[in-house]
């Protein structure tokens, strides 16, 4: 698609105008999200639907009448169901601009480090405190503000609009993106633009374009448990595990490639759980079981790491006289949008006209944009975020979500 500056100036600055009036939105919509509780069963919460259905009522008072459920079966909730919502804002072309936001937060964590109720918005000057502020309400709220915004005004955006709210992102996507890409690919034609909200900077000039593969291994490091008095009886596997972990440093010279958009421009293989073994301190252990996350750039076969992984533990340990099982658990695998993708170049237009030089990076999480990308569609992951997401005390930025929105606006009304 060509690029042409489509839209009238006079409307978009009356859009703009909308959205940067729009502060104390910010903070009323955030405040009703957080209030939810929005987590997910496995984490003993309630899940999405009362979220869901207060994001379906707004847009509704807010003159959207096109929404698509593509809810995922789940017994364990209110309803049976995940919510996957799908609300479109018809533009004059049928070409489309894709935003993303999943409705479900992780639980608070330790509840004495915070300095609030994380479950009731607290503001603090540009400053809004609660869990899920940030991951992902302000990309949430980011969207409904640019609805609410063209509502208002009345204005037709050159680009259609697609907001998508989603179930599950914090616990695999199964009931929530990986389910829609499954049940409904046919909705997401390879002409139009996708941006995820889930990933950024500070500043908000890093445009998130590719994703390391994300696995974990197993290690079930098997000795013989005897006294530690007497040593030569046993097969110490604590010792044994010990050597596998130095042992495998291996992997850092063995996948040594470098890709300058990460940071760190390698992979990682880095050993981290270490779960309960015996029960007492004159006990020498018969089983350690010890866990490594890997992070492995793109163009490295996960497959390959292990069986190189296999081998290495398995050397090492019976130089113990010890032996080791290796599990590979779920892999996500790398995905990677070109520098040059339509959606890459719009967004980097519109972050200009907002007075940023656009950078694209890689990062070696995981966001939606890896499902799409393995649809074969140009997806990036982009917002201005503090990056507190997780955290006690998480908090977003009011004039960050209303930047969002209006970055998301250039490109409605700068591209068909």
């Amino acid at each position: 698609m060509v690029h042409e500056t489509n839209a009238e100036p006079a409307d978009l600055a009356r859009l703009l105008d909308s959205i940067h009036t729009s502060t104390n939105l910010v903070p009323d919509i955030q405040t009703r999200l957080t209030a939810f509780r929005a987590v997910g069963p496995e984490n003993s919460g309630p899940g999405e639907a009362a979220k869901a259905r207060y994001v379906e009522s707004f847009l509704r008072s807010n003159g959207v009448e096109d929404m698509v459920h593509v809810d995922a079966p789940d017994p364990r909730v209110e309803g049976g169901v995940r919510p996957n919502i799908i609300a479109t804002i018809p533009g004059r072309s049928p070409r489309a601009l894709w935003l993303f936001a999943h409705m479900d937060v992780v639980p608070e964590g330790e509840a004495s480090l915070w300095q609030t109720n994380p479950w009731k918005v607290v503001q603090k000057g540009d400053l809004l405190y609660g869990r899920g502020v940030e991951d992902n309400q302000q990309a949430l709220t980011s969207m409904l503000v640019l609805a609410c915004a063209l509502h208002r005004t009345g204005i037709v955006p050159g680009l259609t609009l697609k907001l998508v709210f989603l179930s599950d992102e914090e616990c695999g996507n199964t009931r929530g993106m990986a389910y829609l890409v499954k049940e409904r690919a046919d909705l997401f034609p390879r002409e139009d633009l996708y941006i995820i909200p889930d990933s950024g900077s500070p500043e908000g000039n890093l445009i998130e374009i590719a994703e390391k593969s994300v696995f974990r291994f197993k290690f079930t490091v098997q000795g013989r448990q005897c006294h530690a008095s007497t040593p030569a009886k046993g097969v110490n596997s604590l010792v044994a595990m010990a050597r596998i972990v130095l042992a495998l440093e291996k992997l850092n010279e063995i996948f040594s490639q470098t890709n300058a958009l990460f940071e760190p421009a390698t992979s990682t293989f880095t050993p981290t759980m270490h779960e309960k073994n015996v029960e007492a301190t004159n006990i020498l252990p018969g089983q350690d079981v010890f866990w490594m996350d890997c992070r492995a750039l793109p163009g490295i076969d996960p497959a390959c790491v292990f069986e190189r992984v296999k081998e290495i533990a398995a050397k090492a340990a019976s130089s113990m006289g010890a032996s080791v099982l290796v599990e590979q658990g779920q892999v996500i695998e790398a995905s990677e949008t070109p520098q040059d993708a339509p959606v890459v170049k719009a967004l980097s237009r519109a972050l200009r006209a907002e007075g940023l030089e656009p950078r694209v990076m890689g990062i070696g999480g995981s966001t939606v944009a890896c499902l799409l990308r393995y649809l074969g569609l140009g997806a990036c992951a982009w917002s201005t975020i503090l990056n507190t997401c997780h955290e006690p005390n998480e908090h977003s930025s009011i004039s960050a979500t209303l930047r969002d929105a209006a970055v998301f606006a250039r490109i409605l009304l700068g591209e068909i």
